[in-house]
Formats: C-alpha cells, sequence, structure tokens
C-alpha cells in the first residue's frame, strides 16, 4: 500500500506523484492500494495525482483503487465526472 502525505496540493503533486511512481516500482501483486486517509489539506491537483498514478498503474497491468479518500475530494471527484476512476479499496 502506498500512502499520501497529509497534505497535497499544487507545489507538492511533482514530488507525490515522484513518489508514488517509484513505490508502485517497488510492489509486487496484481493490485496497487493508495491510502488516502491522512490527506487533510488538498486541491484539485490531489486529483490529478491519483489520475495520473492510476494510469501509470494500468500501463503495469495493475488494478488501481484508494483507501479513505476524504469526503470532500471524492465530492469533488463526483463534481467533475471522474468519480468512478477512483475505486474505493
Amino acid at each position: 500500500m502506498l500512502v499520501l502525505p497529509k497534505e497535497l496540493t499544487q507545489s507538492q503533486a511533482n514530488a507525490c506523484l515522484r513518489m508514488l511512481v517509484q513505490g508502485l516500482r517497488s510492489q509486487s501483486g496484481p493490485e496497487v492500494v493508495v491510502d488516502a486517509t491522512v490527506l487533510s489539506r488538498f486541491d484539485s491537483a490531489a486529483l490529478a495525482v491519483l489520475l495520473e498514478f492510476r494510469r501509470e498503474s494500468l500501463a503495469l497491468g495493475k488494478r488501481f483503487s484508494v483507501r479513505g479518500l476524504p469526503a470532500r475530494l471524492g465530492d469533488l471527484a463526483a463534481l467533475y465526472g471522474i468519480a468512478e476512476l477512483l475505486p474505493s479499496a
């Protein structure tokens, strides 16, 4: 399982994505889960990071899911019409 930081805004997005992709390469098994339970400060960049990481995961043939997506971030994903791309673990 890969863990998102407490804060994920535009200023942290690139570093966070790099960290996730690096962690992805060390994950064995057919599924990768991103734990978002500690994520408390975020903006729409968090969705961009999750979507790009989903793309990277699928490109490696792994199923992707998110555990503990904050309700406000889920609402934002629904508003943008992408909630179904972030399945719950």
